[in-house]
């Protein structure tokens, strides 16, 4: 009798609580995670709407207004900022510039850098300096890089003087003329970022398969083709990252263009950044500058949308 019933008492305390207990110990354990999540999570998510979504909000709403700096309040005129920039031809021509800007920067720091990157990843004496070499300038601050680019480009004094005596030619007058104005900028920007651009994909490269590239040279494919046919197509995620990153940066371009032309000769070099900056500070038009920072958000949301909606399909990851 004794032993049926301490059987009965271990059946019973061993046995499984009820649904009800179950359940809310499930959501008690959710309401703890729910808890953990929200005080690890609430500080980023703070900062982020603070110094990130709220000054959208407020760029958005000084572009519906006209305000000067001085008067104490933004006086409210509604799209009038935007339909007057829309039909701008100085604008059409600063939308032109950044277009200019953006695609030669990224296409040719792109092409130069998985190249530089392909060179990189040979076992050659030497690689690691001038890996290093190359990289610096994009640790450097852009002020100073600009600095020694206006010596180089002086047509007097500067270096690129020689390489023009080379060939029986006058420097040009790289940073007051306006037809070379925006390629000496160019070349300064590329030369700036091709470094890490070179970086990344050579941290691509030294992470691809080894079996894919050595069964590639079984199969009786040269470098060349390795390069084209398997090396870029499983180089894509990188690709995709560095154009939607390198395109951000080229929009916000800011400092060469600052220290090295101020915009001009003749708006030549005036891309949509510096637009923004020389109409709020130097015009004191705050609106009618909030008006075309909105108009740049909008473009790179567009662009951004656009390379994840297209681009990503043709990733292999």
């Amino acid at each position: 009798m004794s032993v049926e019933l301490e059987t009965t008492t271990s059946t019973v305390r061993g046995a499984a609580p009820p649904p009800a207990d179950r359940a809310a110990a499930q959501r008690k354990r959710r309401r703890r995670g729910y808890a953990l999540f929200a005080a690890f999570a609430f500080p980023n998510l703070a900062l982020i709407a603070v110094f990130a979504y709220w000054p959208i909000i407020a760029n958005l709403y000084l572009s519906l207004t006209n305000w000067d700096f001085i008067s104490p309040e933004p006086l409210f005129i509604g799209l009038t900022n935007y339909t007057s920039l829309l039909a701008s031809p100085s604008f059409h021509k600063v939308l032109w510039v950044s277009l200019v800007w953006v695609v030669v920067v990224v296409g040719i720091s792109l092409v130069l850098g998985v190249l530089l990157a392909a060179l990189f990843s040979k076992k050659l004496p030497g690689t690691s300096v001038v890996t290093g070499i190359v990289f610096t300038p994009h640790v450097v601050s852009g002020a100073a890089i600009a600095v020694v680019w206006l010596f180089i480009f002086d047509p007097n004094y500067g270096l690129a003087r020689v390489l023009f005596n080379l060939v029986g030619a006058d420097s040009p007058n790289w940073t007051t003329d306006a037809d070379w104005a925006l390629p000496a900028l160019l070349i300064v920007s590329i030369w700036k970022g091709v470094g890490f651009v070179a970086i990344v994909y050579l941290a691509g490269i030294q992470g691809l398969p080894s079996d894919v590239l050595e069964a590639a040279r079984l199969d009786g494919a040269g470098p060349v083709q390795v390069f084209l046919r398997v090396i870029l197509p499983l180089l894509s995620p990188t690709t995709f990252f560095l154009v939607i990153t390198q395109t951000i940066a080229a929009f916000q371009a800011f400092d060469i263009i600052a220290i090295m032309t101020d915009g001009g000769p003749a708006s030549s070099t005036t891309t949509l950044s510096w637009f923004i900056y020389e109409q709020a500070f130097m015009r004191s038009n705050v609106g009618y500058s909030a008006a075309a920072g909105t108009v740049m958000f909008v473009i790179l949301m567009v662009i951004t949308a656009l390379q994840f909606r297209f681009v990503e399909k043709k990733v292999h990851y």
